[in-house]
């Protein structure tokens, strides 16, 4: 089954390089500038050139931070193909004061991303 990683930011250069490190080509990288207002007609035509996929949200901040809560709500609102999301664990901080841990935590990210 084809799985199409929608994101934006700098994630895309750690998912790109992950995707070429594994010769992963049945992940689609749809990386996402705007927001607000929602490119709906946009992405309806990127969903629609793969029908049957998996779409998953993935983003470097914790889960109740960045674009996530935005979008899972307009997903919603807007009746998108369901979307789920990978990243880091929800925190009241957008920093885990380590950095070993958010290397560590970057890695699950894209273990999952392409597992």
């Amino acid at each position: 089954m084809t799985r199409v990683l929608l994101h934006a930011g700098k994630i895309h250069y750690d998912l790109l390089g992950e995707r070429e490190k594994l010769a992963a080509h049945h992940v689609a990288l749809v990386r996402m500038e705007q927001f607000y207002p929602l490119p709906e007609d946009e992405l309806r035509g990127e969903m629609a050139k793969y029908p049957n996929a998996e779409f998953v949200w993935v983003q470097d901040e914790p889960e109740n931070q960045g674009a996530w809560p935005f979008l899972a709500l307009e997903a919603i609102g807007r009746q998108l193909p369901q979307l789920r999301v990978i990243s880091r664990p929800a925190s009241a901080s957008p920093a885990t004061g380590s950095s070993k841990r958010s290397n560590d935590e970057l890695r699950l990210i894209l273990d999952r991303s392409f597992g």
